[in-house]
């Protein structure tokens, strides 16, 4: 062991000198700590640095999660469906409520009577009613002249006092209430896809907006009195091809027509169409003005 513990001199002297700079280091850090104050200073400017980067992020984050929420434009409640709905936070039971009433014909005209139908939540009203989007004619109705106003409660006028509907300007039309630019639009519109315009007055059921109490009301004042030409179909001895020049009548309920009018000996009713397989069921009284037995 003591071979371990021989030293030169100069060994001996090299160990004091390592030992006095370690003490000299150690006295420096502890009671000179100006020495190392650099350390002390990058620590919170690099740490201020992080937390506005930080902010910066989040901020960052949240636009792009605002950005990428469904957008909400202005929409009619009585359309939506039940993907709609489910987006806007409806539940099932709520948007079957709606889907229940609008099949009866009916139309929500205010938000209160959607609530009413729906029985969605206040708070719920509240968030979606700012979208709620109504046609102009329920949101800005236009005030019950005294002229319109005896229109529907005296008498009904006789044929020959009503306007003929094929010839009735937007103007005239936009007199019944109930009906306004868009609506008087679209009416004239449908009349013009066809040489001649409207064959009965049945037809108003095909333009797109108009319920049965606008419809009604035009039958006050309106009627077709100049039926457009159309060639009428014997249904007994129609071949394919002619029935389905038929509007709403394709190929395949064609040959369903034939098909049923020999097991049956021919039809004895324009009626009995509707048990046709694949029959326009809601489309007869249309149809009907084509045919005859």
């Amino acid at each position: 062991m003591k071979s371990h513990f021989q030293f030169t001199n100069q060994q001996r002297n090299g160990i004091f000198l390592l030992c006095a700079i370690i003490v000299i280091l150690q006295c420096l850090y502890w009671f000179v700590p100006n020495v190392f104050s650099f350390t002390n200073n990058t620590i919170p400017e690099n740490t201020n640095k992080i937390n506005a980067f930080k902010k910066e992020l989040d901020s960052l984050r949240l636009i792009e999660i605002e950005n990428s929420k469904p957008k909400i434009y202005p929409f009619n409640p009585n359309y939506i469906t039940d993907y709609k709905g489910y987006s806007l936070g409806m539940t099932n039971a709520e948007i079957d409520r709606l889907h229940k009433f609008r099949a009866t014909n009916k139309w929500v005209n205010s938000a209160k009577e959607f609530q009413q139908v729906t029985k969605v939540s206040d708070s719920f009203l509240k968030t979606i009613t700012p979208y709620f989007k109504f046609p102009d004619w329920v949101t800005n109705p236009k005030p019950k002249s005294q002229g319109n106003y005896n229109s529907y409660t005296s008498k009904p006028k006789t044929f020959n006092q009503k306007i003929d509907l094929n010839t009735a300007t937007a103007i005239q039309l936009q007199k019944v209430y109930g009906v306004g630019e868009k609506l008087s639009e679209r009416i004239i519109n449908y009349r013009n896809k066809y040489k001649g315009g409207f064959i009965a007055d049945i037809q108003l059921s095909e333009v797109w907006g108009l319920s049965t109490e606008v419809i009604e009301r035009i039958h006050n004042d309106f009627t077709v009195k100049t039926p457009r030409a159309i060639k009428i179909v014997h249904l007994n001895t129609a071949t394919r091809d002619e029935l389905v020049t038929v509007q709403y009548i394709d190929y395949e309920v064609a040959n369903n027509i034939i098909e049923e009018r020999t097991l049956r000996d021919g039809f004895s009713s324009l009626d009995e169409l509707m048990k046709v397989g694949d029959f326009p069921i809601k489309k007869i009284e249309i149809i009907k003005l084509y045919l005859q037995l």
